[in-house]
């Protein structure tokens, strides 16, 4: 007898359990429908007294996130009064614009992503209306095997986006264009050690709140992301870092400057012309010397510069980068196996590379040699509530940290002692840093126009444990004609800002 009343007792508790479960079950479905979810039933209850002029627009948000790590609507629905519906609103304006895109009709009349992380993250971000009239207790468990699934669901994006610093980088590029006025012009900020980017902005922009007033659709693109570009000098910190790394030099390695040599038939000078004798590798940086670098592009020969700037730097792959319309650098010249084209690519000539994918290189140079994947999505916020962090893949080892703080060590020499003779220089802080100036091909007449230029320039700081990466462009400025005159001082304001608003402790 008593054994049965054990029993029964057992059942009872189990009963007791079950009931438990479900009512808690009960409960957080009720406040994921009734408070997660809330405005969209109140949105189709109203709908269905008034006809729809658009189609019931339901789609997950985008969040900015700010140095404290909260999250700032970037991209939200706003309910137009007249129609009960709703239309896609952008709080920031302008703000991040090339990065978000945004929505409109294609040609099945249904609003989609268009441009930006709007339509590279679609299948995340939109939503059926079907869900909101779907059956209450498919709704209700519904959510129990969604939550166990380890693949994203649909949801909103929570961006690396930096509020404050994308609107510095956007000041900068505003005052660059008023006193240059270049056609086109960039910027990127980076964590180098993640590819984390805090800002990415281009110029010319737009208002996607405002999109369909632009006549030139080409202001939605991104050239950072889908051009490519000679990028000339900034490319050769990759050149001796390469040969640091392979063993073709050493630091206190020199050669004989002859101001001009002949290579293949083809002639390959000096910005200037000027022979400088004998010449040791730091001048090859501080005086940005084409000879220099063709010269280590020599001794590593074609083979191995062919392994470092296509397998380790992966110039030519794609980066992996959450944004669409991706392109791919033009880097067949380094196939061929003539001396000349791998003297000319050592300075950044005849090899043309997209902003992101030189950013990604680039950031090898500081953070111990490592290919990091650029992302700008860190994060995806589920309709059940749950938050998902976003992997991202590690592209491998393309220099030792040994040859990364030599070649950093050299970058912060040329900004301490040559960049402007060293007014740049920062008094409690190591900045590694290299201007770019490129001669523009003509696609007419062939070869390059004798007075356009793109002039680009990248730093990383401090030095040796950077904590963000700075790669900026701008293709035919006005009035000047090297980098250095147009960049430097930009560079040095917004790596002042960015050691100011995240409170970077001197390393010097």
């Amino acid at each position: 007898m008593k054994s049965g009343n054990a029993r029964f007792i057992g059942r009872v508790r189990f009963l007791a359990i079950m009931c438990a479960l479900v009512a808690i079950l009960i409960i957080g479905k009720l406040y994921v429908l009734q408070v997660l979810h809330g405005d969209e039933y109140a949105r189709k209850a109203d709908a269905q007294a008034t006809k729809l002029s658009d189609p019931l627009l339901n789609r997950g948000s985008i969040y900015f996130s700010d140095k404290e790590g909260n999250s700032l609507l970037a991209a939200t629905l706003k309910e137009v009064a007249s129609t009960t519906g709703n239309q896609r609103f952008y709080p920031g304006g302008s703000l991040a614009a090339h990065v978000l895109g945004f929505v409109a009709y294609n040609n099945d009349n249904e609003q989609k992503g268009r441009y930006g992380l709007e339509r590279y993250y679609e299948q995340t971000l939109s939503r059926s209306g079907e869900s909101l009239y779907s059956n209450f207790f498919v709704e209700l468990f519904g959510g129990v095997t969604s939550a166990l699934e380890s693949k994203p669901q649909k949801g909103s994006l929570i961006t690396t986006i930096e509020p404050t610093v994308q609107a510095e980088l956007e000041r900068t590029l505003l005052a660059y264009s008023s006193n240059w006025n270049p056609n086109l012009m960039g910027g990127i900020v980076m964590d180098p050690n993640n590819g984390e980017i805090v800002a990415m902005a281009t110029w010319p922009t737009f208002n996607p709140n405002e999109f369909n007033i632009e006549d030139d659709v080409a202001v939605f693109g991104n050239p950072l992301i889908e051009s490519v570009f000679e990028m000339g000098s900034i490319i050769k910190p990759l050149t001796v870092a390469a040969g640091l790394d392979s063993g073709a030099i050493t630091e206190t390695t020199t050669y004989n400057d002859q101001g001009s040599i002949t290579v293949d038939g083809k002639k390959i000078s000096n910005f200037d012309g000027v022979a400088r004798g004998v010449v040791p590798m730091q001048e090859i940086l501080n005086q940005s010397l084409n000879l220099g670098v063709s010269f280590i592009a020599t001794k590593m020969g074609y083979a191995q510069m062919r392994e470092y700037f296509l397998e380790r730097y992966k110039l030519g792959e794609e980066t992996g980068i959450d944004l669409p319309g991706e392109v791919r650098a033009l880097t067949q010249n380094l196939e061929s196996n003539r001396q000349v084209e791998f003297n000319t690519a050592s300075f950044g000539q005849g090899i043309a590379l997209s902003p992101v994918e030189t950013i990604r290189a680039l950031a090898t140079l500081g953070n111990g040699g490592k290919l990091v994947t650029p992302h700008v999505v860190r994060a995806i916020k589920e309709e059940n509530g749950i938050i998902r962090e976003l992997g991202w893949a590690d592209g491998g080892q393309a220099l030792s940290p040994e040859t990364s703080t030599r070649i950093s060590r050299m970058l912060t020499t040329v900004v301490d002692e040559a960049l402007a003779d060293g007014t740049y220089k920062l008094a409690r802080y190591s900045v590694a840093a290299k201007t770019g100036t490129a001669q523009i091909a003509n696609p007419s007449g062939g070869g390059y126009y004798a007075d356009r230029y793109l002039h680009s320039f990248f730093g990383y700081f401090p030095s040796y444990e950077p904590r963000y990466i700075v790669f900026l462009y701008a293709r035919e400025p006005k009035g000047a004609s090297f980098a250095s005159q147009t960049w430097a001082e930009p560079f040095s304001d917004l790596t002042q800002f960015l050691i100011n608003y995240y409170q970077i402790p001197p390393d010097r």
